[in-house]
C-alpha cells in the first residue's frame, strides 16, 4: 500500500563460489538502484556460513505511487550470470477507524490558521554565500535543500575566480535556481558566432529534445530546460572550442504548507497525548519544537514522532507535569503551535465513622511542608497528628468524625505551588452490607467474546456497604493498584502516595497500560484498549469490605481472523489444471474455520486472481483454465466468522503440462526370423512440454503381459524389436513420452508373424542413371543405387562383361542399396556397368553407361587453301583424340608475323574449313586452331606451317563454279525416344530430335492412337527437337508413346514406354475415363486417315 514498507529478498547459493557474487538491483531497463539508496531505499546483504547462502535484501520504505514498475535483480560471478524480474504495484492507503478507540481530537481546541503572507523570492545561493556556516543547516531546512554537503561543494567551486574568456563575450551566471516543475533559461553570448557550441550536464552532452530546447539569436546561444525535476539539480557547462563556461542549477522543492494546524489540549498526568497536524506533501521534512527547543525522535527520548503520509503526530506516552508547554511544528512553508495543559485529578476515599484516617506522601527532597483542609491550614493537635521523617509526611486522625469530611492538600515549604492532586474524604455510618457481584448480564459460563483489535469495556455492577475494594487480576498480574507518580517544578517530586484505608477510591480510575480497571461507586469496569489473542483467559474480580468479600471468574474470549495456512502443495498437474492440497491453519482465531479462498498468479506477475467466490469447504482444490507451459503459483486464505486471514506463502511454482497425443501411422517396416522393425510418425499434438522420446512395447498373442522393448527412450521413429522366437505372433504398441508422462498407446491393428518373407529383388535405378552418366577426368564418381529384396539380397557388378577391378573401383553393398565409388576418374573407367541383384532363385538386372571425358587433342594439319584480297581460306582435319566426347567446335586465332601476338577471330566454329576476312593488306599472317568439346578447348593448337601474305596489289578473284546441292532428305530421327519412369502428379516430358527437308510434319500417338486437342498434353518442336509434355500424369497415362514424322520423301517414327508410379484408380474411375476421353478419340481417329 501507499506509504507502506516492502522487502525483496534474493538468495544465492555459493557452495562452488570462491568469493561473493556481484548483485545489482535495477528498476526498468537501466536504472541502477545502488545510486538511489537513502531514506526510502536500503540495500542489505548477509552470508550464512553453515548453508553457504548469500542473502541480498532491498527494503523500500514508505512506498509511493511512482515506485511502482518492473524491477530486476542480476547476479554475476566471472562468466556466469542469472537474473530475475518482478513487478511492484503501489495502491492507495486504506484508512480505517475503530469505534472503540478514544478520540482525543474532540477535546482539542481548534486554532485558526493564519494565512501565510507571500514573501519575495529568495536566492538561496546568495544566502549561502553570505551566511555564517553555523546557519547552513537552518537555511537548508527552510529552503528544502536535501543535499547540503553537495551544495557547499558546489558553492566552494563557484567562489573560485573566473578567468576571462576570449570565446564568450558574456558567460553564464555563477548559479541559477528554479522551483520544481518550473522552466530555466541559460544564455551565453559568443564573440565568434561560427564557433561550435556544446552543452553538458554533469559531463554528459545534452541533445535537443522536448525537455531541452536550443535557440540561436545572433551571437546569443540559449538553452531552455522545461519541467525541471530534482534530477536536473546539477552542474552545467558549455564549451566553445577549447574554452568552457560553467554554472550550477539548484532545483528547489515547493514550500511545504501546514494544511491542518495543531490544537490546544488538556490532559491528566500519566495519560497518552497525541498532537497532530497535516501538511501539503507526503513524507515532508517537519520539525517539532517545545518552547522553541527542537525535539528529536531518538531511542531514549520520551517523545515519539509518527509520520503517516501527510499526517505528522507527536506522541507522549505518559504525560508528566513538565510536559505542560507550547509545542510547535515547522515546515519550509509555514508553522503551527498549540498549548498542552495539565488537568488536576482528585482521589476520592471513604472511611467509616470512628476509624483512623491515615494519609501518607513521599516527596523527592527532605523539606518541610503544610497540610490543608478545604484550603485552611491544619495545625497539629491532640486529635490531629502530623509526622515528618526524612522525605515522608504523614497525616493521622485517630477517630474519624463527620466534620472530617472535606478536601485535603499537602504543600511543601519554599515552593509556591500546590501538589496537583487532592483527597476527598467521606465518612459513613457503622451499618454495613457484604459486597456482591451482579453477573446476570453475562453469557453462559460468564464468557465475554471480543474481536481482536477492538476495544472491550466490561462493566460489572457491584453493591456493598461500605463501598468494597475492587481488584481485577489475571494469573499473578493485578490490574488495580494505588500508586501514582507526579512531578513538580524545580526537581521536586511527589514520588509515592499510599492509602492505608481499606477502601477504594470513589470514581477513581487506575491505569495499567493497555489493560486497566475503572471503579465507580456502583460498578467496576475492565477496559482493554486493543484486544489481543493473549488476553484470552479467565479474569478474576474480587470485592472486599468490612462486611465480607465476593469473587468471580469472567472468561474473556478474544476471537480473531485465523492464522494463514501453510503453503499449499501441488500434487498433480494437467494440461490446463492442477490439484492442490493444504493443511488447516494452526490457530483458527478462536472461531471455527468456515472455508477457504484460493488465488493464483503467473510466476513473473504480481497480480493475484481469486479462483472461487464461494467458500471451499475442503482442503483440496482443482484450479482450471490455466495456460499450458506458463509457470504459476497458488496461495490460500482461511475464513472464519471474524474475517479472512492473511494469505499463505505461495506454493512452489509449477507449470501445467499435458501428455502428447498418441503416435500416428504405426506400421511394420521389416520382419526377420528373430526381429520385427516398426516405424511410425510423431504425434499430431505435442504441446508445450515437448517430446522426450518413445516407448515400444509388445506382447505375445494370447497373453496380456506387455514387455518394454527399449529400456531407454528412443527419439527416432523407427525401432527393431529383437530376440523374438521364430514363428510366434506379437502385438505391438508405441507410446510418446514427455515431462507430463506417457501418452495413450498407438496399437498395431493386428498380430505380426515373426518369420522372414521373401521379397523379389527390384533395382530402383535413379532417373539420371537411365541415360549416359558423364563425368570429367579427375572428378569423383559416387553413385548410389537403391534396391529391394529379402532375405539377404546378393549384389554383383561387371564392366563390359568382365568382373570389376576392385583396386580401381570401390563397391560397397548394404541391405537396401549399393554404392559404386571412383575417387579420381580416368578415361579407362568409361564403359557399360552391369548390376545384378539375386534373392535365392530370383534376380533383377540393370545397366549403367558411364562416360569419362577429357579435353580433346589439337586438330590435324592446318593448311592455307587460298589467299585473295583481304581473305584467307583455311582447312584442317578433326583431331585424332576427341577426349571421349563429340567435338563441339573450333577456335581460330591469327598472329601478325612481325609481332606474333595471337588474336581470336572465330569461336565455336563447327566446320573444318573457314574463310578469314578483313585482314590488313601488306601484312603476313600465321593461323592456329584449337579443338573444343564439353570439357573445353584443347591444351595445344595446330599452327599453319606457312604464312599468308596479303598482297598490296589487288588481283581479280575468280569465284569457283559450284553445282547446286540437293538438300532434300526424308525424315530421320537423330535422337530416339528413351523409356521413361514418371511419378504420379509430377509433369513428365518425352524428347527426340529429327531432321528432314522439306521440314517434316510431327504427330504424337499413345498406344497407336493420335493425340489431338487434349489439354493434358503439350507438344513443342524447336530446331528439330520434338518434345511431348504430359501434365501431372496418373498411373493410367502410362503406355507406348510414338513420335511420327512425315514429308514428301518419306516417313519415320520412334516410340518408347512410359511407366507412371503411383496409386492406381479404381475400376469405376477407369471406366469413366474410357467413356469420357478415350472413346471419342478412337471414334475420331477411325474417321480421319493418318497423314
Amino acid at each position: 500500500p501507499n506509504s507502506g514498507n516492502i522487502t525483496f529478498i534474493a538468495k544465492v547459493e555459493a557452495k562452488d563460489l570462491l568469493r561473493k557474487p556481484n548483485v545489482k538491483w535495477f528498476k526498468g531497463k537501466w536504472m541502477d538502484l545502488a545510486s538511489k539508496a537513502g531514506k526510502h531505499l536500503q540495500l542489505k546483504e548477509s552470508f550464512e556460513r553453515h548453508t553457504k547462502i548469500h542473502t541480498f535484501e532491498m527494503h523500500i520504505i514508505q512506498a509511493k505511487e511512482n515506485y511502482a514498475g518492473n524491477y530486476r535483480c542480476e547476479v554475476s560471478y566471472k562468466d556466469k550470470f542469472d537474473s530475475c524480474s518482478f513487478d511492484l504495484e503501489v495502491t492507495g492507503k486504506m484508512v480505517t477507524y475503530d469505534a472503540g478507540e478514544l478520540d482525543f481530537s474532540g477535546l482539542l481546541k481548534r486554532r485558526e490558521i493564519k494565512p501565510q503572507e507571500e514573501e519575495p523570492e529568495v536566492d538561496v545561493w546568495e544566502l549561502l554565500k553570505n551566511a555564517n556556516p553555523s546557519e547552513y543547516e537552518k537555511i537548508a531546512f527552510q529552503y528544502g535543500i536535501t543535499d547540503l554537503r553537495g551544495m557547499l561543494k558546489r558553492l566552494k567551486r563557484m567562489r573560485r575566480e573566473v578567468k576571462k574568456s576570449a570565446a564568450f563575450a558574456k558567460g553564464l551566471d555563477p548559479a541559477y535556481q528554479v522551483d520544481k516543475g518550473g522552466k530555466v533559461r541559460f544564455m551565453v553570448e559568443l564573440a565568434d558566432p561560427t564557433v561550435e557550441l556544446k552543452w553538458y550536464k554533469n559531463g554528459q552532452e545534452i541533445r535537443p529534445s522536448a525537455k531541452y530546447i536550443f535557440e540561436h539569436k545572433g551571437n546569443q546561444r540559449i538553452l531552455f530546460i522545461n519541467n525541471c525535476t530534482m534530477t536536473d539539480d546539477a552542474r552545467y557547462y558549455v564549451t566553445a572550442g577549447d574554452e568552457k563556461c560553467s554554472t550550477e542549477l539548484f532545483v528547489r522543492d515547493p514550500p511545504i504548507l501546514v494544511t491542518k494546524g495543531l490544537e490546544d489540549t488538556n490532559t491528566y498526568v500519566g495519560e497518552r497525548v497525541e498532537l497532530s497536524c497535516e501538511v501539503s506533501e507526503d513524507d515532508a521534512n517537519v520539525k517539532w519544537f517545545k518552547n522553541g527547543v527542537e525535539l528529536t525522535d531518538e531511542a531514549k527520548s520520551r517523545y515519539r514522532i509518527k509520520v503517516e503520509g501527510k499526517k505528522h503526530t507527536l506522541i507522549i506516552e505518559e504525560a508528566a507535569k513538565n510536559d505542560s508547554a507550547t509545542y510547535s511544528v515547522m515546515t519550509t512553508g509555514g508553522q503551527s503551535e498549540a498549548k498542552l495543559s495539565e488537568k488536576k485529578k482528585k482521589l476520592y476515599q471513604t472511611v467509616r465513622l470512628g476509624q483512623e484516617i491515615h494519609l501518607k506522601c513521599e516527596i523527592s527532597e527532605n523539606v518541610e511542608g503544610k497540610w490543608y483542609k478545604n484550603g485552611q491550614l491544619i495545625e497539629a493537635s491532640d486529635r490531629v497528628k502530623l509526622y515528618h521523617k526524612g522525605r515522608i509526611h504523614r497525616f493521622v486522625i485517630g477517630s474519624a468524625a463527620v466534620d472530617d469530611e472535606g478536601e485535603y492538600m499537602f504543600v511543601p515549604d519554599a515552593y509556591n505551588i500546590n501538589i496537583p492532586s487532592t483527597w476527598q474524604i467521606w465518612t459513613i455510618s457503622p451499618f454495613s452490607d457484604p459486597p456482591k457481584l451482579h453477573l446476570d448480564g453475562l453469557g453462559e459460563g460468564n464468557t465475554v467474546t471480543v474481536v481482536a483489535g477492538s476495544k472491550l469495556r466490561l462493566e460489572i455492577p457491584i453493591t456493598g456497604e461500605p463501598t468494597p475494594k475492587v481488584t481485577w487480576s489475571k494469573g499473578d498480574k493485578v490490574h488495580c493498584h494505588y500508586k501514582c507518580f507526579f512531578s513538580l517544578t524545580k526537581g521536586l517530586f511527589l514520588q509515592k502516595l499510599t492509602f492505608n484505608l481499606i477502601s477504594t477510591g470513589s470514581h477513581g480510575m487506575v491505569y495499567s497500560g493497555r489493560i486497566r480497571a475503572e471503579t465507580y461507586p456502583d460498578s467496576s469496569c475492565l477496559v482493554i484498549d486493543v484486544a489481543e489473542r493473549e488476553d484470552s483467559g479467565p479474569f478474576r474480580i474480587a470485592l472486599k469490605n468490612e462486611a465480607g468479600e465476593d469473587t468471580a471468574l469472567i472468561n474473556i474470549k478474544v476471537v480473531d481472523v485465523p492464522d494463514p495456512p501453510q503453503a499449499p502443495d501441488v500434487t498433480e498437474v494437467g494440461e490446463d489444471w492442477c490439484v492442490m492440497t493444504w493443511e488447516p491453519p494452526a490457530n483458527d482465531g478462536g472461531s471455527p474455520i468456515l472455508g477457504y479462498f484460493i488465488e493464483r498468479k503467473k510466476k513473473q506477475s504480481s497480480r493475484w486472481m481469486r479462483l472461487n467466490f464461494e467458500l471451499c469447504k475442503e482442503t483440496t482444490f482443482e484450479p482450471k483454465k490455466m495456460i499450458e507451459g506458463v509457470a504459476y503459483e497458488v496461495r490460500v486464505f482461511a475464513v472464519n466468522a471474524i474475517g479472512i486471514s492473511k494469505p499463505s506463502m505461495p506454493s512452489k511454482s509449477f507449470v501445467p503440462l499435458a501428455v502428447t497425443s498418441p503416435p500416428t501411422l504405426l506400421a511394420v517396416d521389416g520382419v526377420t526370423d528373430t526381429t520385427v522393425t516398426m516405424k511410425w510418425r510423431p504425434p499430431d499434438h505435442i504441446g508445450a512440454a515437448g517430446l522426450d522420446g518413445y516407448v515400444v512395447e509388445y506382447c505375445f498373442e494370447g497373453t496380456d503381459e506387455w514387455i518394454v522393448a527399449n529400456p531407454e527412450l528412443t527419439d527416432k521413429t523407427k525401432f527393431t524389436i529383437s530376440g523374438l522366437p521364430t514363428g510366434s505372433k506379437i502385438l505391438v504398441r508405441v507410446k510418446a513420452v514427455n515431462a507430463a508422462g506417457e501418452s495413450e498407446p498407438r496399437y498395431h491393428p493386428g498380430p505380426i508373424l515373426v518369420k522372414e518373407v521373401i521379397e523379389p529383388p527390384k533395382i530402383r535405378l535413379p532417373r539420371h542413371l537411365k541415360q549416359t552418366y558423364t563425368r570429367r577426368v579427375g572428378e569423383t564418381v559416387n553413385l548410389v543405387i537403391p534396391f529391394q529384396g529379402k532375405p539377404r539380397a546378393k549384389v554383383s557388378w561387371q564392366k563390359n562383361g568382365s568382373p570389376i577391378d576392385k583396386n580401381q573401383i570401390n563397391i560397397r553393398n548394404t541391405e537396401n542399396d549399393t554404392i559404386i565409388f571412383i575417387r579420381k576418374a580416368e578415361r579407362n573407367h568409361s564403359g557399360e556397368y552391369n548390376m545384378k541383384v539375386e534373392v535365392e532363385n530370383l534376380e533383377d538386372k540393370a545397366t549403367i553407361d558411364i562416360q569419362i571425358v577429357d579435353r580433346p587433342g589439337p586438330p590435324e594439319v592446318v593448311t592455307i587453301e587460298d589467299v585473295w584480297g583481304e581473305n584467307v581460306n583455311l582447312s584442317w582435319k578433326p583431331p585424332k583424340d576427341d577426349g571421349n566426347a563429340a567435338i563441339t567446335g573450333y577456335t581460330i586465332q591469327k598472329a601478325d608475323k612481325k609481332s606474333m601476338e595471337w588474336f581470336t577471330v572465330m569461336e565455336h566454329y563447327h566446320r573444318t574449313s573457314a574463310t578469314i576476312n578483313e585482314l590488313v593488306i601488306g601484312n603476313e599472317y600465321y593461323f592456329r586452331i584449337f579443338s573444343e568439346n564439353i570439357c573445353g578447348l584443347s591444351e595445344d593448337a595446330t599452327m599453319t606451317k606457312e604464312s599468308a601474305l596479303i598482297a598490296k596489289d589487288g588481283k581479280v578473284y575468280k569465284y569457283p563454279v559450284y553445282d547446286d546441292f540437293d538438300f532434300s532428305e526424308r525424315p530421320l530421327f537423330t535422337q530416339p525416344l528413351v523409356n521413361t519412369f514418371a511419378v504420379a502428379g509430377y509433369n513428365a516430358t518425352l524428347n527426340c530430335s529429327v531432321r528432314g527437308n522439306p521440314k517434316p510434319k510431327i504427330t504424337w500417338l499413345k498406344n497407336k492412337v493420335i493425340i489431338m486437342n487434349d489439354p493434358k498434353y503439350r507438344m513443342f518442336s524447336n530446331q528439330g527437337v520434338c518434345t511431348l509434355e504430359i501434365r501431372k500424369p496418373s498411373p493410367y497415362d502410362g503406355g507406348t508413346y510414338t513420335c511420327h514424322a512425315v514429308n514428301q520423301l518419306g516417313e519415320a517414327e520412334v516410340d518408347c514406354k512410359l511407366e507412371v508410379k503411383g496409386k492406381g484408380l479404381d475400376f469405376n474411375f477407369r471406366f469413366l475415363y474410357f467413356l469420357m476421353y478415350l472413346l471419342p478419340q478412337l471414334k475420331s481417329a477411325s474417321k480421319k486417315p493418318l497423314q
